[in-house]
This record gives structure tokens, C-alpha cells and sequence, in this order.
């Protein structure tokens, strides 16, 4: 019996992710002379999947699962750091611009490490 493979739902899920992002950070960049405008971002992906619930399986009696009351890592908060105009718009785009090249990163990594999983699987089909 075959378990269907989550990595590439993962990855498929923050490509959908980014596309928003960058959707909304495009949206930051148009208005940014727009009086009043207040910028917007979406929560971090990192987030998304702190809120997932995923738990380990031990599939072998080899397998170490780990312990229920370990300690997890916590994430630091970015601090919030728009500046607001005369004119009350509080997009930087500096700022936006950093944001569009984080995607623009995380989008050729989402793709790659697709295409590494995808040639993996079709090796060992062959």
C-alpha cells in the first residue's frame, strides 16, 4: 500500500502562499502614493504551518519519535517598522521591495527543491 506524499502538497500550498504575498506586496507598491493608504502583508508561512498540526510516525521499530513534552523552538516576531507619511500612507518601498525579492528567493527554491523531489520519485520508478 502507497501514502500519499505530502512535500509536494507542501510545497504547491507555499507557492499559493507566495502568490498571495506577492499579490499583496504589488498591491503596497501601486498605492504607495495614495493618501491614507495603510500597507498590508500576510502572516508569515512560517506561521501557517506552526498552526498546522503535523505529527510524526514511527512506520518502524527503528524509528524515534520525539518525546511529547520536548521543548519547540519559538519564532521571533518581525518588528513592525512602517513609517507613516504626512499624507498618513505607510508604505516604505524599500521595504517592499526587499519583501519582493524574499519572494522572488523563496519561489526558486519552492521550484527546485520540486524538481530535485520530482526526479528523485521518477528514479526510482525507473
Amino acid at each position: 500500500m502507497t501514502s500519499p506524499i505530502y512535500l509536494l502538497e507542501l510545497a504547491s500550498q507555499q507557492s499559493q502562499w507566495l502568490s498571495a504575498r506577492q499579490r499583496i506586496t504589488a498591491t503596497n507598491i501601486a498605492n504607495a502614493n495614495t493618501p491614507e493608504y495603510k500597507a498590508a502583508d500576510i502572516q508569515p508561512f512560517a506561521n501557517v504551518l506552526d498552526e498546522t498540526q503535523f505529527t510524526m510516525v514511527a512506520t518502524n521499530s527503528a524509528h524515534i519519535l520525539p518525546e511529547k513534552d520536548s521543548a519547540v523552538a519559538t519564532r521571533q516576531e518581525a518588528i513592525d517598522t512602517w513609517e507613516t507619511t504626512y499624507s498618513g500612507n505607510s508604505v516604505s518601498l524599500e521595504q517592499e521591495m526587499m519583501k519582493e525579492g524574499d519572494i522572488n528567493r523563496s519561489f526558486t527554491l519552492n521550484a527546485n527543491i520540486k524538481r530535485a523531489f520530482h526526479q528523485m520519485l521518477m528514479l526510482s520508478v525507473k
